[in-house]
């Protein structure tokens, strides 16, 4: 469906413009503490947001409650799971230990059931077909 296609692509770029400034100040600083996020911001948020808005506006033209729950949950993991990384990595607000791990942890698995959700849309759809 369209809007989900759309809110996937906005998202997928904004995560494209956070990676490419985290790797240019890398670059720039010859620092390499943010590496690991910088990755995973461009895989997890860039590419597979991206690769999901093109499903949306491709293959999948309906709009079902489990479309809408990939999709949500696909940006709230992206977002939970990369900056939940950059806190446990970093320690940059001196949260606690447990809830740094806590929200690192929740991020990833939101994400883990997105792809699940993923994966069961692609069955669906061309089951249909």
């Amino acid at each position: 469906m369209e809007k989900y296609s759309t809110t996937l692509l906005r998202f997928s770029a904004l995560f494209a413009v956070v990676g490419a400034f985290i790797g240019s100040h890398m670059a720039g600083s010859m620092d390499y503490q943010f590496k690991s996020v910088h990755a995973h911001i461009l895989v997890v948020g860039w590419l597979s947001l991206f690769a999901w808005a093109v499903f949306y506006k491709v293959f999948y033209k309906r709009q079902t409650l489990l479309a809408t729950l990939h999709v949500w949950s696909a940006i709230i993991g992206s977002i939970g799971l990369t900056t939940g990384m950059w806190v446990y990595f970093t320690r940059p607000l001196g949260l606690p230990e447990t809830f740094v791990t806590v929200y690192f942890i929740v991020g990833g698995t939101i994400l883990l059931i997105s792809f699940v959700l993923f994966f069961l849309l692609t069955l669906r759809q061309f089951e249909e077909n």
